[in-house]
């Protein structure tokens, strides 16, 4: 046997990350849609049998809580049937397993020593339609898990490195886009196999003792950083509430509700007051769930640090079953992340006052997502445009938010260029900017601003499908910061305004027709009459806000011709109007 040093170690503990980054950029270069190589909706990681991550990869922050339920409930149900052996890749889009909704589709392959499975490189990520009552599969009109599109238990989609061609026939029979949808499938399977190959090359060099033992370093590395930064949190018990906008059966808004406890050794989230699963696609499995608790968990801990399963050792999330935070079967999921948003939003809410270093006001949360589908005239073929959004995140203690960034759930995706869009999908951006007009949550430090974005449709019809939140209640302000604004689109014709929507399922759009997507802006943090007068007047400026929003919002008087701040005026203003206040 090798001496097993801790250099060796070291340099395996890295060499696994760089690798999970590899199988990422396989799977880049591989993919057949935007979704995947310009958005990164997917990401890879590698984990041990029981799916404990060791090393993800970058693209959706979510997938670093949902992998271990991926990675173990894949392989124990696979392994109820059948043995598991080199070469296999299962596949699965159970939601109830695997987290998340059926579009989201996982694979797994075992990396063998002999007769010893040592690590599991899995893939999940977002595959544009499975079927399902619309085009793209997920939309607000499903009212059981039936409806949502083709649904895989967890089944062989390569058998001892042989494609299994049945599974694969099953998949391509119930999909739209089957060119798109296999070229993204085997994109996945190609990333894994990199990662299996190199895992095999580690272990030919530094030998099965240091693979384990870089393994356990690395997750008990995880588990040191987070007690370490768990005793610097205030202890104790934290409680947060908001609203889900309606539960798309009676237009009624839904009360949602967490309790967080923090002690020196755990964090725990308590999910218990929520309401039933509902017969509407806004229901959250539980694998979800601790993934977005997860999210904020890290933000927390330290957003810096290599995640691992050792990170999130001390997290414990509770979520009875058949309620919204804990799907199960039949109930719809596929529109799952607009309430799965608020289980990180509500322990963030709860929180931000608390460690206001960590964590800023509310933002605009909700993934903003769309549908656009129909017949492509340049091809004759079946296009679905399908992404997310971004929108305005809220104030800190120390700066204002980030403009037109997406969600927290998505992580390192990205808006697709216009150029891709315009290339792949027969539609014409007209307008790509700064939500200006509906604004921001205004404060000491304001929120960042949204987006407007215009897609004009150039084939003969389109199917425009939508679901989103905050469009009634929007991002919170933190400390005398005011409120951010909502989220809504806008259906367009004849260059008019024909309707306003935040929820919408296969509306039939007309050539010429316009889709506008308007994101909201973030919260306030502090006291609008305490920001810096300067900031004001360069928001004024950049055409942030107007002279008036100036005057009145912030108390600052401005000299319309020489773009100057009058001293005096706006000295005698603030304190008018913090005494108007007090009074009030």
């Amino acid at each position: 046997m090798r001496e097993i040093d801790p250099i060796s170690i070291e340099i395996t503990k890295y060499a696994l990350e760089n690798i999970a980054n590899e199988m990422f950029w396989t799977a880049i270069r591989a993919s057949k849609s935007p979704i995947f190589y310009e958005t990164y909706d997917f990401s890879t990681a590698i984990t041990t049998r029981e799916g404990d991550v060791i090393a993800i990869s970058i693209g959706l922050p979510l997938w670093a809580g949902v992998m271990k339920f991926l990675v173990k409930n894949m392989l124990d149900e696979v392994e109820k049937y059948e043995g598991i052996n080199q070469g296999d890749i299962i596949i699965s889009n159970d939601p109830y397993l695997t987290g998340t909704h059926t579009n989201d589709i996982g694979l797994v392959m075992p990396v063998f020593h002999k007769d010893e499975i040592i690590a599991v490189v899995a893939a999940k990520g977002h595959v544009n339609d499975v079927g399902g009552m619309n085009p793209g599969t997920w939309g607000p009109g499903s009212r059981e898990i039936y409806q949502e599109g083709l649904f895989l238990p967890p089944v062989k989609f390569y058998r001892e490195g042989k494609l299994n061609k049945e599974i694969a026939r099953i998949i391509l029979a119930n999909t739209r886009i089957p060119d798109y949808v296999y070229g993204d499938l085997e994109a996945l399977a190609a990333g894994l196999r990199v990662g299996g190959k190199r895992i095999n090359e580690l272990l030919e060099k530094y030998g099965i003792e240091v693979l384990k033992k870089a393994i356990e370093s690395s997750l008990e590395e995880g588990r040191r950083i987070s007690l370490r930064r768990l005793k610097e949190l205030p202890k104790g018990e934290f409680r947060a509430e908001d609203f889900l906008d309606d539960d798309y059966i009676t237009g009624n808004p839904l009360k949602l509700t967490a309790r967080i406890r923090i002690t020196d050794e755990k964090f725990i989230v308590d999910f218990s007051e929520n309401p039933k699963c509902v017969e509407a696609p806004i229901n959250n499995t539980y694998p979800a769930t601790f993934a977005a608790v997860a999210v904020t968990y890290i933000a927390i801990i330290d957003p810096h640090t290599r995640v691992t399963q050792g990170l999130l050792e001390p997290l414990e999330v509770i979520a009875p079953p058949g309620t919204i935070f804990h799907a199960i079967r039949p109930y719809p999921v596929s529109v799952y992340w607009e309430t799965m948003s608020y289980a990180a939003d509500l322990v963030w809410k709860a929180l931000a006052p608390h460690i206001p270093d960590r964590l800023s006001a509310g933002h605009f949360l909700s993934v903003t997502a769309e549908s656009i589908a129909g017949i492509d005239p340049r091809t004759g073929e079946y296009y679905i445009l399908v992404e997310p959004n971004p929108g305005g995140w809220g104030a800190s203690i120390d700066k204002d938010g980030e403009s037109a960034l997406v969600a927290f759930a998505d992580g390192e995706t990205y808006a697709n260029p216009v150029e891709i869009l315009e290339r792949r999908f027969p539609i014409i951006v007209e307008r790509f900017e700064l939500n200006i007009k509906d604004g921001t949550g205004h404060g000491k430090y304001r929120g960042g601003f949204g987006i407007v974005k215009d897609y004009r449709i150039l084939s003969d019809k389109a199917y425009f499908t939508t679901a989103v939140n905050r469009s009634r209640y929007p991002p919170w302000g933190v400390f005398g910061g005011l409120n951010g604004t909502v989220n809504y689109m806008v259906i367009i014709r004849d260059d008019k305004e024909l309707m306003r929507v935040a929820r919408i399922l296969n509306y039939e759009l007309r050539k010429n027709d316009a889709v506008s997507i308007r994101s909201g802006g973030g919260g306030g943090w502090g006291d609008p009459l305490e920001r810096d007068p300067n900031l004001v007047l360069q928001d004024v400026i950049n055409e942030y806000i107007s002279i008036d929003d100036a005057k009145n919002i912030y108390g600052v008087v401005i000299d319309p011709d020489t773009m100057t701040i009058r001293w005096e005026e706006t000295k005698e203003l603030r304190e008018r109007l913090k005494r108007k206040r007090s009074f009030s």
